[in-house]
């Protein structure tokens, strides 16, 4: 455990949880228009057909292709978003909120591997239940799969990680 703050229980993660997942419905929503521009352009420039599809839209949804192709963003946006925030000062936007810090257990930030580890092990949230039965370590599956740890810091250090952002 790290030897100044203690490890972060469910509740506060869940609720960091809740507001990045808010963040991240922001940057998939812009992700999906600017992918329905690209399509709708190269549709514009003959490179590719509707191919019986009523508008763009279907065409994404009727091709495995270009569903797959959303699919790939989508989860690439995800794991761009989590990845950025946790390797620069360890914390997303609703992990600032609710005063959370992911590190490494010797109290680092994390590297890009462990970030994309944590965000594929956290079963898109369902990871933190374990720390509902983890009354000992209080860790969730994402920390132990990539050697990581969450902690509740005071709000002086929360503020003093956002100065240093600066």
């Amino acid at each position: 455990m790290s030897g100044e703050f203690p490890r972060a229980g469910f509740w506060r993660r869940f609720a960091s949880l809740v507001y990045d997942t808010l963040a991240i419905i922001a940057f998939a929503m812009l992700t999906v228009v600017l992918y329905l521009f690209a399509v709708q352009g190269l549709i514009s420039l003959d490179v590719i057909s509707l191919n019986g599809a009523e508008d763009v839209s279907a065409l994404i949804q009727e091709s495995l292709l270009f569903s797959s192709i959303r699919s790939a963003l989508l989860i690439i946006v995800t794991l761009v978003f989590f990845g950025y925030f946790w390797t620069k000062s360890g914390q997303t936007i609703g992990m600032r909120a609710w005063r959370l810090k992911v590190q490494t257990l010797e109290g680092n930030l994390i590297s890009w591997p462990q970030a994309i580890i944590r965000s594929l092990c956290a079963l898109l949230g369902l990871g933190n239940l374990l720390v509902l039965v983890d009354f000992k370590n209080n860790k969730a599956l994402q920390d132990y799969l990539s050697k990581t740890e969450v902690i509740a810091l005071t709000k002086e250090e929360n503020k003093r990680i956002y100065r240093e952002l600066d």
